[in-house]
């Protein structure tokens, strides 16, 4: 598809920039949530740059916390950040063909991934084949639609500046985001006790500066449609989008961010 030359993960620090930093506020009540039991065996399945997979190793106690991506860069970062703790471990693999035996972890978890993902639900079925018989199954994805302000902003300036953008718009592309979809891609694959659930976090930005920049390094859709752009149109995405923000008086930018959880059980 055409939109996917903007779906560009190939840096993990332009990553944590734009979107790495509110990530890890989900991944800690994501993991709260969850509540397990200490020693047990966890696989994050498309890792990034290893939030997810390091609060595991942090707040878990885990007895092993893989993580794996098929992304190297991305893999390579999370690594680098892990060697202060030695804990977790990071793999290069692919979250539809995972190289594990069946029943080998307890739990299997991924944050952020599915929406990228061409075959969402090969890949749960995946998640589900890895677990053991009573093991848990769990996922995030940001709702894309109203539930996310910075994006549902940028979307919006973007089409009002170029109505061929209104295509590209995550909240379109990514049906996935939403409890239902999400419900029945757990049931689906055969899980059981399935739940869904949305974490909620704020997004304050420094100033306006602290909200574009990111947008400039190309990481993922909306950054890469900006990075597509030349710089006259780029300038008018940029004051568009500043328009529609809210700005505080000490001139930071004060937004939300939703969430959804899904969780369900290997019978």
């Amino acid at each position: 598809m055409a939109e996917q030359r903007f779906d560009v993960w190939a840096s993990g620090a332009a990553y944590e920039r734009y979107m790495g930093r509110w990530s890890r506020l989900v991944a800690r009540e994501f993991l709260a949530r969850l509540d397990r039991a200490d020693g047990l065996r966890w696989l994050d399945v498309g890792c990034g740059t290893g939030v997810l997979t390091a609060l595991v190793a942090q707040r878990c106690r885990p007895r092993e916390a893989v993580g794996c991506d098929r992304s190297e860069s991305f893999v390579s970062t999370a690594a680098r950040a892990a060697r202060s703790s030695g804990a977790p471990r990071f793999v290069v693999a692919d979250a539809m063909a995972l190289p594990v035996r069946d029943g080998v972890f307890d739990v299997a978890v991924s944050g952020l991934t599915l929406n990228f993902l061409p075959e969402p639900a090969v890949a749960i079925r995946e998640l589900a084949r890895v677990v053991r018989p009573g093991g848990l199954v769990a996922a995030y994805v940001w709702e894309y639609g109203e539930g996310m302000g910075l994006l549902r902003r940028f979307w919006t300036a973007a089409a009002a500046t170029d109505p061929a953008a209104a295509a590209l718009d995550e909240a379109r592309r990514f049906p996935n985001c939403r409890p239902e979809p999400l419900h029945s891609l757990w049931t689906d694959a055969g899980l059981a006790e399935v739940s869904t659930a949305p974490i909620e976090v704020p997004t304050v930005f420094a100033d306006f500066a602290d909200l574009w920049d990111p947008f400039l390094a190309g990481q993922g859709p909306a950054p890469g449609y900006v990075a597509s752009l030349a710089p006259p149109a780029r300038d008018r995405l940029r004051e568009a989008l500043r328009a529609t923000v809210p700005t505080a008086p000490d001139g930071s930018v004060p937004l939300e961010a939703r969430a959804w959880a899904v969780r369900g059980v290997r019978p």
